[in-house]
């Protein structure tokens, strides 16, 4: 009985520090979702966190857990995964969100979640515990989700120019400050509805792991869904404005007409990776798409030294979560 009881207030902790990183998550992504918005002045910045944070929570309505699924039972082989590689997992991802938090780099939450799963797993089985298909999917759409993210939003941005070739600025920048307000929420729709999902994910291995729920079940109980999503949207709610500072202004100079486009181009690979099942970055994402509508301007309209040092924190969350979450993995088998 002391066993199941031990055992039943790690896994409560283990939830609780789960949520703390989807709370981690919507405050540090917060960025991602009202940079374009707030830096062309179309929402006032507390507007702006509570429209995203809004869009965040109902995407519980609109999305299959196809995110979840693969976090949960795509990433390790089954039998591996107890709680101290869940508490390493955790902890190499917070570890690393507020690193770059504090430093202001758009860095990813969902591959600091990823890299500490692995760091994890390693330290505890090695490599061959992990399944290679799902690790492979996640690390190619590092780089696939900021191209698509590119390539969409310049190609929106030509297309819009072109469409608009013969009105009059002012009345562009009016109706495109009407129409970013769409686009942030489709934004804000598909952050919510791929981010939500990785925490979702990694308490469904939790419970898996330590017998709360069935690797057979079709979907995690409907507690951890609700609590998982409306986590990240009160984490939105915080917001995190030294990277907002760093999408907004330092990347690019946006207008309405730009922060529209990039939005959108974001909105659409973000739909799109959901829709197959990938955790990807919202930041890739998003850095992507505002530096593909910076381009279509000129070359120089891109601070390329700023998208290189982001690049070069793409680069690193992974390993750099691993390292964090193993020595995590490490220190939980002494605590507990």
């Amino acid at each position: 009985m002391e066993t199941v009881q031990a055992a039943l207030w790690v896994v409560v902790m283990l939830v609780v520090l789960a949520l703390l990183f989807d709370f981690m998550n919507g405050f540090h992504d917060a960025a991602n979702s009202i940079a374009t918005v707030v830096s062309t002045g179309v929402l006032k910045p507390a507007h702006a966190v509570l429209f995203a944070a809004f869009f965040n929570v109902i995407a519980i309505f609109v999305f299959h857990l196809s995110v979840a699924a693969t976090v949960g039972k795509g990433i390790v082989q089954p039998g591996i995964v107890d709680t101290h590689v869940v508490f390493g997992a955790l902890v190499g991802a917070i570890a690393w969100n507020l690193i770059t938090w504090y430093y202001g780099i758009p860095s990813s939450s969902s591959h600091a979640l990823i890299g500490g799963i692995v760091g994890a797993v390693i330290a505890k089985a090695g490599a061959g515990s992990l399944i290679a298909s799902g690790i492979w999917k996640t690390v190619a759409f590092i780089f696939v989700s900021p191209l698509l993210g590119y390539l969409l939003g310049s190609l929106m941005m030509v297309a819009v120019a072109w469409i608009c070739r013969r009105s009059r600025p002012n009345k562009v920048d009016k109706w495109f400050r009407r129409l970013q307000l769409v686009s942030a929420g489709a934004y804000s729709l598909g952050h919510g509805g791929n981010d939500a999902q990785k925490t979702i994910g990694i308490i469904w291995l939790l419970l898996i792991a330590t017998g709360y729920t069935s690797v057979s079940d079709a979907a995690p109980p409907t507690w951890t869904i609700i609590s998982c999503y409306i986590a990240i949207g009160l984490g939105t709610m915080f917001g995190g404005w030294r990277i907002v500072k760093t999408m907004g202004q330092k990347i690019t100079k946006l207008k309405p007409v730009g922060g529209f486009c990039a939005e959108s181009g974001g909105a659409l690979t973000l739909f799109i990776a959901t829709a197959m099942g990938v955790p990807v970055s919202t930041t890739h994402t998003i850095t992507g798409a505002i530096v593909g509508v910076g381009s279509t301007q000129r070359a120089s309209a891109v601070r390329w030294g700023v998208a290189g040092n982001i690049i070069w924190a793409w680069v690193l969350t992974i390993p750099a979560s691993a390292f964090v979450a193993s020595i995590a993995y490490w220190v939980s088998l002494q605590i507990f």
